[in-house]
């Protein structure tokens, strides 16, 4: 089962700067998606599952984060079982780049936007007082709209309250130094995930000697290999598990041979084992 990521259109009606999304009701749906648009989202009442790029954790009772253009995330919703309230907006780069940004009073919501180089998590009172705020927005017409969301920006400039979630855009594969030669190795490991890691392959597949490569790829990746196929096989097996499967499933179906290698591998680079990471998303 491949773990395909979407492509959500966003369409902004013709007099809004930004979309305004309500409880959308996805809670079904595991919706793995970017979009250029920058998405601030409260989630109220509902205990759910975090997960932007490689980051999955899980939030308890409401969730409030910044997340910016183009950065890998799920749902909010996804597997809540409960009544929860959302509110979620999307705000095109150019709403961002606008020129009200570069203006003095505008510092603080500047550089709120400029030190994210991935998502924004709030908690505390931060949280629970832009949550409000965000809650208000819905009711107000277009003008005051826009007013109540650059004053929720200028609230959460101010906090410390927050967690900056490291997570890299889906197009930043093509910023590497030696892109082509990553995003092919990507993309190998990617279709050949499932079979025991073969280095050899992985090195003629780039025209470099074995010793070369490894070193190379050492230095590209910080991992090794072996290393970085076993990481993106626990990658799809946390999605997986996030998906209901359960272990045995996951092990097989990431490529791993037994349960033992399978628990070990997952705990070392999930910090805890499959079963308890399962458990703890899903209940």
């Amino acid at each position: 089962m491949g773990m395909k990521i979407s492509f959500e259109q966003v369409s902004l009606a013709a007099d809004r700067s930004f979309h305004l999304l309500l409880t959308p009701g996805l809670n079904d749906l595991y919706y793995w998606h970017f979009h250029p648009e920058w998405e601030i989202v409260y989630v109220e009442g509902a205990t759910g599952t975090r997960h932007i790029g490689d980051h999955i954790s899980r939030y308890e009772g409401s969730d409030l984060v910044l997340i910016a253009s183009n950065i890998p995330h799920l749902n909010f919703d996804y597997g809540v079982n409960t009544e929860c309230e959302q509110v979620v907006i999307q705000m095109s780069p150019a709403f961002v780049g606008m020129d009200l940004f570069s203006l003095p009073e505008m510092q603080g919501v500047r550089d709120l936007f400029q030190k994210n180089c991935g998502a924004i998590a709030f908690n505390g009172e931060t949280k629970r007082k832009a949550g409000e705020m965000l809650r208000q927005i819905p009711a107000l017409d277009g003008f005051k709209q826009l007013m109540q969301l650059l004053s929720v920006f200028q609230f959460l400039a101010g906090s410390k309250e927050s967690e900056i979630i490291d997570a890299r855009p889906v197009e930043s594969y093509d910023n590497f130094k030696e892109q082509q030669r990553i995003k092919l190795l990507h993309r190998h490991v990617e279709s050949t995930y499932r079979d025991r890691p073969d280095t050899h392959a992985a090195a003629a597949l780039v025209n470099l000697s074995m010793a070369a490569f490894c070193r190379y790829f050492k230095k590209a990746t910080g991992l090794t290999y072996t290393d970085y196929v076993n990481k993106y096989r626990i990658d799809q097996a946390r999605k997986l598990l996030l998906m209901d499967r359960n272990v045995t499933e996951a092990c097989f179906d990431c490529g791993f041979e037994n349960l033992s290698h399978f628990n070990r591998t997952f705990r070392r680079f999930a910090g805890e084992n499959p079963s308890a990471f399962r458990k703890k998303h899903r209940d």
